[in-house]
């Protein structure tokens, strides 16, 4: 403890001076006038918190300045704009600490602002006049005017310019630019007014922090939330670290939250040093197998399928719904079939079928409709359809539906009949075709006439 010193925190910080991790930000200071007698900078996580990020170049010099009225700056320029009591927005250059520009466009107090990141003369800034507006340093006035509808208490560019984010009220708005403020998405998942934004490094997050101490982390893709944090008290400022793995939060009772991600862990596990088989130590792990040598392999573990675990357990109602699937019955229908069949055979077929409603039944008419036709399951689909047939007979004329598909039974199985009634004619002319070429049989009788007597004489087999 002899070696540690306090850190010293300058009474006035100077202009100019550059800004590190370590410095503070500040509450009411104001552009032009130092504090009067006897008045200290004090710190301060409502106004806004901005983690710096790494100078362009050496000689850059920058100037960040967190007071209420202080809503952002411009590092390429070394241009600073803030919002004045007279609801002005203003361009300081920070060597020479002189004003370059001033617009009094907003009627209201100026909350927020940003700089655009690919062209330095532009900057957003946010009023409690409930408009958002689109400043050029080259020109006089704003170039564009958006209406949000509530106060406005947080802007924010995304890194392509092309996209603007504005918080006010327990809406986070995003508009297109390019398409001259068009709104895209209305976010509304907050209960309580949303009060500052930011974006990760890449862009593909969205955060925002709300005074009913939620942070809401959005997909950019789908703006759907993918996460969120909980704090103890209303949050008035959020940053994020460069590498994302630092979130900073403000909050109403004067405390600085800070968070760390956790370390991704591998999820490659360290493979196991496979043992060697049985054979190895009999003969060798050079050993190549002859022609004559039988292996016996390890038998694999059966899996059994969700019907068969069914069966299994006698559940006869769920394992005819597991084969009443569409995977099952469209693509393997001798599986639907096989289970009928055995539950016809464990003598359960009609407790299955019993106690369904209108869909179910209609589900099971349309499997025996579509394939009683079919000779391999005709003898078992004529058997399920006459269960089903007395088991709902009762209820026939109270639904359309199955009412419907019991007539296409009938027409399936009608139009079966007629084609097995032709196929039996053209059976029975085929018979009789064929009977009439069919050939005498040889016999192991042979008749001999001599002198007009008929000597039938047996053919003697000897061995």
């Amino acid at each position: 403890m002899a070696s540690y010193k306090p850190v010293v925190i300058p009474a006035v910080p100077k202009l100019g001076e550059k800004i590190t991790q370590d410095t503070l930000y500040w509450r009411g200071y104001k552009v032009g006038r130092a504090p009067g007698p006897g008045q200290r900078w004090s710190p301060s996580v409502s106004a806004g918190l901005q983690l710096p990020s790494p100078a362009p170049s050496s000689s850059s010099k920058y100037f960040v300045l967190s007071a209420v009225h202080v809503v952002g700056f411009l590092s390429d320029k070394y241009r600073i704009f803030s919002g004045g009591d007279d609801y002005s927005s203003s361009l300081w250059d920070i060597p020479s600490a002189t004003e370059i520009v001033s617009y009094s466009e907003h009627s209201d107090y100026v909350r927020c602002g940003c700089a655009s990141k690919l062209n330095g003369d532009v900057f957003v800034t946010g009023s409690y006049d409930h408009t958002v507006k689109v400043f050029d340093a080259r020109t006089k006035s704003s170039v564009m005017t958006i209406e949000h509808g509530h106060p406005v208490e947080s802007v924010l560019l995304f890194p392509s310019g092309g996209l603007l984010v504005s918080a006010g009220g327990r809406y986070v708005k995003v508009w297109d630019v390019l398409k001259g403020g068009q709104l895209l998405v209305s976010l509304k998942n907050h209960h309580k007014t949303v009060t500052c934004l930011c974006l990760n490094s890449s862009g593909q997050r969205l955060l925002s922090g709300s005074l009913d101490r939620h942070v809401k982390i959005y997909s950019t893709t789908s703006y759907k939330v993918v996460h969120s944090f909980n704090y103890a008290t209303s949050i008035l400022s959020l940053a994020l670290s460069p590498e994302d793995e630092t979130i900073i939060v403000g909050m109403t009772n004067g405390v600085l939250n800070v968070k760390h991600r956790k370390p991704e862990e591998s999820k490659e596990k360290p493979q196991k040093k496979r043992q060697p088989a049985y054979r190895t130590y009999v003969k060798g792990r050079n050993y190549m197998p002859k022609q004559e040598d039988f292996y016996v392999s390890k038998p694999g573990r059966c899996i059994l399928r969700k019907y068969d675990k069914l069966l299994k357990s006698f559940q006869s109602s769920k394992a005819l719904d597991a084969v009443l699937e569409p995977h099952i019955r469209l693509y393997t229908p001798e599986v639907t079939v096989a289970v009928m069949q055995e539950l016809n055979r464990r003598g359960t077929l009609r407790s299955a079928l019993a106690g369904r409603d209108e869909k179910q039944i209609s589900l099971l008419l349309t499997f025996v409709t579509r394939r009683v036709i079919e000779p391999r399951f005709t003898p078992v689909l004529i058997t399920v359809a006459d269960m089903i047939t007395d088991i709902y007979q009762p209820v026939v004329g109270q639904s359309a539906l199955v009412d419907k598909q019991f007539l296409r039974l009938q027409e399936a199985i009608g139009r079966e009949i007629d084609y097995q009634e032709e196929l039996l004619e053209v059976l029975g002319m085929m018979d009789a075709l064929f009977a009439t070429l069919t050939e005498k049989r040889a016999t192991y009788l042979e008749e001999n006439k001599s002198n007009g007597l008929t000597k039938t004489l047996d053919q003697d087999i000897s061995i």
